[in-house]
């Protein structure tokens, strides 16, 4: 019925017509890229999915009504990362034993759709500021990581519709953007050739970065990834689609980085969490397709679940640049026009649910910090954004602790920058920004400026293609001039892998208390994030990091005063050494081609002969080792069964505020060797130079539920200090937050955790959730969800309840040493209903609503399974039992 043959100018292909539903349906042309993206995804699937065609046209006519409705959605692959990816891996592995174990052969547990992992979050930063830093880094990081390493190459080996992309390739979201994704794919079935449009789900958040290459993408949890890597699609409510219509043109000076902080701060004070985005307007024909998915990438910093920009002309351009072949281009052309999803000058508005102006003309050069995304402030704003943020510093006092280090110019203080980072896929992807910096490091070392000597410097690529258009423009030796070195092709420090500090800085922070800086290029700042020693943190433009790092300071009006003395004895401005556009694309001509992609990606699946000369097994059944302290069987389809019902006489495990973050949850940086975690491991033999990082150790369960709350800046209210500690009721007794459950646990006493605003923003980080699961955490209450960290709760079966009404936790009086029941589960469930909760202290007792956060009947089901994992178990069982393999 909506099967269509489409003649393109190379072959003849069928599709799935959106033309032909909307003679059918009135306004259905109208709706938004996104929802038709959507709607095409649904004819395509509608037989595995069980829908019918009147089931078709019933959401068709909701879409274009703008009906709040539950949809299926499956897309065409996944992709992950190894910090993420890794430990979905092990549950499906883990899987395999249980299906041996009940009499089932485990070959048959295998991807249902095409999955890709790159391996990009376990570089550090252990060597910087030297030529031999890339070898030195890599070579640590194989040592530390081997194991985890032989394990996803096992996986390669021994699951069908998986790939890996070695260590030192680059970052998943720009070998994403450059290489892996089509726009349009082809796939054979029944003889015939069908095209559709590409579209991925990822374990990262930050696999919106492929919104501005008009590919539909999301992140989601590695739990949630699961599911759909078995063929269960993701069921979602159809969100309501903002325009954000952008006008004007962007000013001299102004870069992508800029837009895109801009843009975070006016979406997160517009509240689009869980919204999709769409941009368009003409001021988007004024950016370049690197600069969209740098406003994309930042996709979870603003809220939404996708940033989206439609294919147009400029993408053809982007295709054809990085080496796409014609036939690609044109099949992308004539198909996207055919199905009514390509943008032009005379594309007329999308019926959106509410339109949103952004005028270009009027961003200036920004930097956001020093703790949140969205704090975004005018560079020449910047000391003043510092001292506000640290009421403890005076502007009279920046420098009254300025501490000699072994070069007379080298002094540390409040305001010091300690970390200067160009890293991040958000940056690194974009070329004008890139090669913006390497002019302006160019024309810095040419005019004598050099950063002082203790701040940790570092380039990391978002891929291969960055160094060599450096390389060949002679812009790479003027980075190395100025200290910043290749350390690798990864996350590095915008995960949080930033290694060490100088000793004797590191010295002088903790003795004299400083409050220092780091500045990069990444999309992130969160509180402890990038170094416990750093609690000032700001996101800048490749060519700003390169600047404040010159300057050695964020206490720094850059717009008045210098960066530092010329080689002349003259004062030497930041306008002094900043780059004109003409200049910058003169280079993009000049030095990015295609072949440049081409021969770069040539042969990424193969590795250098580190990954070559792993070893290489392809069985059924990984072989744990029982001594292990990376891998673990996970434990949680041996759970056991628990009676779903009302939650009696609870304790609050720990009592949180506004802006907690997956970060602060379940932190990826160096394990603390006095935590639980890295006592835990320290117990196992594991020295203290061996423990890694959390990121790395996801694959042991044993260590992340210790690592639950470890972060050393969490605040819990219900104690003074900062750390992973709380009180244990009624006892009142101070202990770790993994001690206090464990003993909870053995009292047979559920837990809560009782929460603020913007509750798990960040990263797609299913351990935040898994890890709250096996803390015995049964709820929790929190005043907003991020839209993926609620959805993880969901997924392994503790309840992300709501306050209604405007409450939270303050307005309610609870102090969170109450005994809490939450009732009215015993009865039918059904999504957003509202529950009871009664908080019984010696003073009596309050009872107050909240909104049960499980926002679709296939989250409602999950949660009466006992959580996706029983479910998936269940289901698997039932599959093989009723078709014997």
């Amino acid at each position: 019925m909506y099967e269509k043959t489409l003649k393109t100018s190379d072959l003849t292909v069928e599709i799935y017509s959106l033309n032909c539903l909307e003679k059918l349906i009135s306004g259905l042309e109208d709706i938004p890229f996104t929802k038709k993206l959507l709607l095409e995804s649904l004819l395509r699937n509608k037989h595995r999915m069980k829908l019918t065609d009147r089931d078709i046209f019933e959401i068709a006519t909701g879409f274009s009504s703008n009906k709040k409705m539950e949809i299926p959605f499956l897309p065409s692959r996944i992709i992950m990362q190894d910090a993420s990816g890794l430990p979905a891996l092990v549950d499906l592995a883990s899987l395999r034993n249980e299906m041996e174990e009940m009499g089932f052969d485990p070959q048959n547990i295998n991807p249902q759709i095409p999955v890709d992992l790159i391996i990009d979050h376990s570089l550090q930063v252990d060597y910087s500021g030297a030529s031999d830093a890339f070898e030195k880094n890599l070579e640590m990081e194989y040592s530390r990581n081997e194991e985890r390493y032989t394990f996803l190459k096992w996986a390669q080996q021994s699951f069908e519709n998986f790939r890996v992309v070695p260590p030192a390739s680059g970052i998943i979201h720009q070998v994403n953007l450059e290489y892996l994704s089509s726009i349009v794919k082809t796939d054979e079935k029944d003889g015939q050739c069908y095209a559709f449009p590409d579209s991925v789900i990822g374990t990262d958040s930050h696999t919106t970065m492929i919104n501005g290459l008009g590919v539909l993408g999301w992140g989601v949890g590695g739990v949630e990834a699961e599911a759909v890597m078995m063929g269960n699609p993701i069921n979602l409510i159809v969100p309501e689609v903002i325009g954000v219509k952008l006008i004007g043109r962007v000013k001299e000076g102004v870069t992508a980085t800029d837009i895109a902080l801009t843009v975070t701060e006016h979406l997160r004070h517009k509240n689009v969490i869980g919204k999709f985005v769409e941009f368009y307007g003409p001021g988007m024909m004024d950016l370049s397709l690197p600069d969209r998915t740098t406003i994309a990438n930042m996709a979870p910093e603003y809220g939404a679940t996708v940033g989206y920009f439609p294919v147009d002309q400029e993408t053809l351009h982007y295709l054809k640049a990085t080496g796409k072949d014609e036939k690609t281009v044109r099949l992308v052309e004539e198909y996207t026009k055919e199905q009514g999803i390509f943008y032009s000058e005379d594309t007329k508005e999308p019926l959106y649910s509410e339109v949103l102006e952004i005028n270009l003309a009027d961003i200036e050069v920004s930097i956001s910090g020093p703790s949140r995304p969205q704090d975004r402030v005018d560079y020449k704003n910047a000391k003043k954004s510092f001292l506000n943020a640290f009421s403890e510093i005076s502007e009279g006092n920046i420098d009254r602790l300025n501490v000699p280090m072994s070069e007379k110019k080298n002094i540390v203080g409040h305001g010091s920058i300690v970390i200067a980072a160009i890293t991040s896929c958000t940056n690194t992807s974009n070329p004008f920004n890139m090669l913006t910096a390497g002019l302006l490091a160019r024309n810095a070392v040419k005019k004598g400026l050099a950063p002082s000597s203790y701040i940790q410097k570092s380039l990391a690529p978002g891929s291969k293609v960055v160094s060599q258009y450096l390389q060949q423009s002679g812009l790479l030796s003027y980075f190395e001039q100025l200290g910043f070195y290749n350390i690798g092709y990864g996350c590095a420090v915008c995960v949080g892998n930033s290694g060490t500090i100088n000793p004797l800085v590191e010295k002088e922070i903790t003795e004299n208390n400083l409050i220092v800086a780091s500045i990069l290029s990444g999309n992130r700042n969160f509180e402890g994030r990038i170094h416990p020693l750093v609690k000032a943190n700001y996101l800048a433009s490749p060519p700003l990091v390169l600047a404040y790092a010159l300057a050695g300071t964020v206490a720094i009006d850059l717009s008045k005063e210098p960066l530092g003395i010329s080689n002349k004895g003259e004062k030497v401005y930041l306008k002094d050494i900043w780059p004109t556009a003409d200049e910058v694309n003169e280079l993009i001509a000049n030095y990015i081609s295609p072949t440049l992609y081409k021969d770069t990606y040539e042969n990424v699946f193969a590795g250098d002969e580190r990954w070559k000369s792993l070893q290489d097994v392809k069985s059924p059944l990984y072989r744990w080792d029982s001594h292990s302290t990376y891998l673990k069987p996970s434990p949680f389809f041996k759970r056991s069964n628990e009676k779903i019902g009302n939650i009696k006489r609870a304790r609050a495990l720990v009592y949180l505020g506004n802006s907690i973050t997956t970060d602060h949850i379940s932190p990826v940086g160096v394990i603390d060797p006095d935590g639980s975690a890295g006592q835990f491991l320290l117990h196992q033999g594991v020295t203290n130079t061996e423990l890694n990082t959390y990121g790395s150790r996801r694959g042991n369960y044993e260590v992340l539920v210790r690592g639950t709350f470890a972060n050393p800046m969490i605040q819990n209210k219900l104690v003074k200090q900062r750390g992973s500690i709380t009180k244990h009721f009624p006892s009142n007794e101070v202990t770790s937050i993994y001690e206090a459950s464990v003993r909870y646990q053995k009292e047979q006493i559920p837990l809560v955790i009782l929460a603020g605003n913007q509750y798990g923003a960040g990263s797609a980080r299913d351990w935040a959730a898994k890890g709250t699961l096996l803390l015995g955490v049964k709820a929790v209450i929190a005043e907003q969800f991020e839209r993926i960290h609620r959805s993880n709760l969901a997924m392994v079966g503790v309840l992300p309840l709501q306050f209604s009404d405007e409450h939270n936790c303050e307005r309610l009086g609870l102090n969170g040493d109450e005994e809490f029941n939450i009732l009215d589960l015993e009865s039918e469930l059904y999504p957003n209903k509202l529950l009871r909760v009664q908080a019984i202290s010696s003073d009596g007792m309050k009872e107050f609503q909240v909104i049960l956060r499980l926002d679709t009947t296939a989250e409602i089901d999950n949660y009466l399974q006992g959580g996706l994992f029983k479910k998936m178990l269940q289901t698997t069982k039932r599959v093989f039992t009723t078709s014997p393999l």
